[in-house]
């Protein structure tokens, strides 16, 4: 029996361990086109207007191509589109490069971002299925915040190599880099990766708008979009301007330099704190109260930024934001896995990257016309009064969908 036992955490542990390495190397194609692209524009003859269009287009795509996603996975298995995923990836990243020799960069860099959005749509829905697929209620929040950590962790290490290989041996070099990187994650996936999902219906459709509409693919999707807005919507877009306003800036660097060093701040926190939280919601035996600390701390950490008139309390205040998104993502995936079927799973994570993508997407849209009119305090302010909405809806969810505020994970 002991033997046993050994052997299923074993294989548990090898499955999670490739689907962290392959989200994490990736991740790097997603992260290196950041610091080289806008600098590309002024010397290819890309406007402004159209880089920023460009490094968008994934995230729009991907809008598109989650929910299908995650009917696919609960059709034909998590393997097929993970390894399809990944592929696709690479083939994006490979367009990079494809776009620097090429005539008509613009068209391949926007046609590699569309392509990148629907593999990572693919790669989203099964990596989480996979976590919720080979772990158990006493695994689930760890694994959870393991495999959301290679994902995180991976765009901005792009982004940190990226910059720093271009500017050592340059564009096509750090491009280069990236391809090789995307393509040993395939490989991984493929050699690595077992079928750990249950079939689904066959004959089911496969359509942009069939998500998952059940009470916690809803609930665990507002949280989502609660803290993904505020933390990518609202942080990473205002920081540069708030450092500017207020004249901040550290080791002699301006406004970009500085703004770059917090968002590390704030993403070390996350990555370290997702798997944490997962952990302890998993010694806990409940998501919730995990949950409602770490959203507690994200709220914490807006009002301190509200009030930040020093580099030591901007640090702190991303310190609270980071660990509180990070903290949050683990125990939230696993509380999606523990009320949803397993034949469902695959559309849940859809449903829950949907709005994932809605909130990061809508966040710098509302908040920078509106800091032009009002100022950063009465937003930040504002995005600290979101997580605790975000906290209502999870215990009216929860309660609704089980008949208690704090339920344990075998309930």
């Amino acid at each position: 029996m002991a033997d046993r036992v050994r052997s299923v955490l074993g294989e548990q542990s090898l499955v999670v361990g490739a689907v962290i390495l392959s989200t994490f190397f990736i991740g790097f194609g997603g992260g290196v086109i950041f610091p080289i692209l806008p600098n590309l524009g002024e010397l290819l003859g890309i406007s402004p207007f159209l880089v920023g269009v460009i490094l968008s287009a994934n995230r729009f795509s991907r809008l598109f191509a989650n929910a299908p996603a995650g009917v696919l996975v609960d059709r034909i298995g998590t393997r097929t589109p993970f390894i399809v995923g990944m592929f696709v990836q690479a083939v994006s990243t490979f367009g990079y490069l494809v776009a620097v020799l090429a005539p008509f960069p613009e068209g391949w860099f926007l046609s590699a971002r569309i392509l990148w959005g629907g593999g990572s749509a693919l790669v989203f829905a099964t990596a989480y299925t996979i976590a919720a697929d080979v772990s158990d209620g006493g695994s689930r929040g760890a694994n959870m915040g393991l495999i959301r950590g290679g994902v995180l962790l991976g765009f901005p290490t792009g982004v940190v190599l990226g910059g720093i290989v271009s500017e050592e041996w340059g564009t096509v070099v750090a491009f280069a880099v990236a391809t090789a990187f995307a393509f040993l994650a395939s490989l991984i996936a493929y050699l690595l990766i077992p079928e750990t999902h249950v079939e689904g219906d066959s004959h089911q459709s496969v359509k942009p708008w069939d998500v998952d509409t059940s009470g916690p693919a809803v609930t665990v999707g507002l949280v989502n979009f609660s803290v993904l807005f505020v933390y990518i919507g609202a942080l990473f877009a205002t920081l540069v301007l708030f450092l500017d306003e207020n004249d901040l800036g550290v080791l002699g660097y301006g406004a970009q330099g500085t703004s770059g060093i917090f968002m590390a701040i704030t993403v070390v926190a996350a990555g370290v704190f997702m798997f944490v939280s997962g952990y302890v919601s998993d010694r806990q035996q409940s998501r919730v109260p995990t949950l409602l600390c770490f959203l507690a701390a994200t709220v914490a950490g807006f009002v301190l930024l509200a009030r930040a008139d020093s580099i030591a309390t901007l640090a702190v205040a991303c310190l609270f934001i980071g660990s509180g998104q990070g903290g949050t993502s683990g125990p939230l995936m696993a509380l999606l896995a523990d009320l949803t079927p397993e034949d469902r799973m695959g559309r849940a994570v859809g449903t829950n990257n949907v709005f994932g993508d809605i909130g990061g997407g809508l966040g710098p849209i509302v908040s920078l016309p509106i800091i032009d009119v009002v100022g950063f305090w009465p937003v930040y302010l504002a995005c600290a009064a979101l997580p605790l909405l975000a906290a209502a809806i999870l215990l009216g969810g929860v309660y609704r969908e089980t008949g208690q505020f704090v339920p344990s994970v075998g309930s």
